[in-house]
């Protein structure tokens, strides 16, 4: 099935709430703290630490493309075995996970990111160790708030798969942007860390909401 087959209105819903759970799951301090952190130990410029963003966010999303996919190949193959469960599988995983991220920033109130600043010394890693530090921070941790939307949008083709993939890319270079570069600025990193303490109630209504037009287009 191609982006086509689906009705436009209902592609358009799912493209921009993917972008928008990447960009809100961004907001959390570990997804820009650390390059505000190391780009000052390493005096690097703003262009500088935005590339180390741009390069750490795309990591990010390949690794959760990666894992994703294999989500939607186990899918496929038990959507085989047994006709029609996977839609209904799909959105179930997005409902638990929903009510997770629900339940958890209801019952346990946000970590708040910060601690002491750092002097501006001499750097003590080089450049290109930095550099791959942080693109391995990224990689080696998949955005798991985004698996269910892949497995949900298993059975409407690669195009379709694709386009999901930009769409969280495109929130997530863009949310590691900006509060990296409104932290590097000096606007009070602890106005941007309230982000954090709704993230979890924002990303647990909008993965119910994702739910929900899963199960609506199958009727």
């Amino acid at each position: 099935m191609t982006p086509a087959d689906l009705q436009q209105p209902v592609l358009l819903s799912l493209l921009g709430a993917g972008f928008a759970t990447a960009f809100l799951h961004a907001a959390l301090p570990t997804h820009w703290l650390p390059f505000v952190l190391v780009g000052r130990g390493q005096r690097w410029s703003l262009p500088q630490v935005l590339g180390v963003v741009a390069a750490s966010g795309l990591a990010h999303i390949a690794a959760t493309a990666a894992v994703g996919g294999l989500i939607v190949a186990a899918g496929l193959a038990m959507d085989q075995w047994i006709s029609g469960l996977l839609p209904s599988l799909s959105a179930g995983l997005l409902f638990l996970f929903g009510a997770f991220y629900l339940g958890r920033a209801l019952l346990r109130p946000a970590i708040m990111a910060g601690g002491p600043s750092l002097a501006l010394s001499e750097p003590t890693v080089s450049h290109a160790a930095a550099f791959w530090g942080l693109v391995a921070m990224m990689a080696v941790s998949p955005g798991e708030v985004l698996l269910p939307i892949y497995l949900s949008q298993a059975t409407e083709g690669l195009l379709v798969l694709a386009a999901l993939t930009l769409a969280f890319a495109a929130g997530t270079v863009l949310g590691m942007t900006l509060f990296t570069v409104l932290a590097r600025a000096g606007w009070s990193v602890l106005r941007l860390e309230r982000w954090a303490r709704y993230e979890g109630l924002v990303l647990g209504l909008a993965l119910i909401l994702i739910g929900l037009l899963v199960v609506l287009r199958q009727h």
